[in-house]
Formats: C-alpha cells, sequence, structure tokens
C-alpha cells in the first residue's frame, strides 16, 4: 500500500519546508481578523511558522505576515504568537521530562 503524502508548508521566517503538523499557523480570516488557527481548518488566507520564537522575530523584522496577509499586523497579534510559541515550547519540555 502506497505511504501517504504528507503535507508540506514553508515557515515564513526561516523559509525552510517542514509538515504542516509541525507549523503554526495564522490566519487571515474573511473579515481581514488575524489569528492563531490551533486546529488549522478556520477559513481564511494561512501563513505558517515554525514554534521557533527565532521565526517568528525573522518574520517580524522582514514583514513576513503583512506580505502575506497583504495587510498592516498589529503588534498584539506578534505577542499572541509569541505567547503561544512559548507555551508551546514549555509543553515540549514537560513531554519529554
Amino acid at each position: 500500500m502506497p505511504q501517504k503524502k504528507i503535507p508540506m508548508r514553508q515557515c515564513i521566517g526561516c523559509q525552510t519546508s517542514r509538515p504542516k503538523k509541525e507549523l503554526v499557523r495564522v490566519v487571515r480570516g474573511p473579515d481581514g481578523t488575524i489569528s492563531i488557527d490551533t486546529v488549522g481548518k478556520k477559513p481564511g488566507r494561512g501563513a505558517y511558522l515554525c514554534p521557533d520564537p527565532a521565526c517568528l522575530a525573522k518574520a517580524q523584522k522582514k514583514k513576513a505576515l503583512e506580505r502575506s496577509f497583504e495587510q498592516p499586523v498589529p503588534a498584539e497579534v506578534y505577542e499572541a504568537l509569541a505567547a503561544q510559541l512559548a507555551a508551546a515550547r514549555e509543553e515540549g519540555t514537560h513531554a519529554k521530562a
């Protein structure tokens, strides 16, 4: 039986392609609001980031989210992303212990 194809996405921070499940999806909804998509099913334009604060910093520096969504991204969105990435890293360290 052929192996199922794993969907790959590119991180907007470091430009590396990784399996979709490993990345965090940020979505601009049809109404123009920008939020973090934890399930990966929200409607709208999506952009993907590695769960690494360094990638978020790179994406913010080169305005990658602004280019992906073709609109300004408020600072609160970057703060929420940073908080979620920190929380995800905490969970990851506890899972290994």
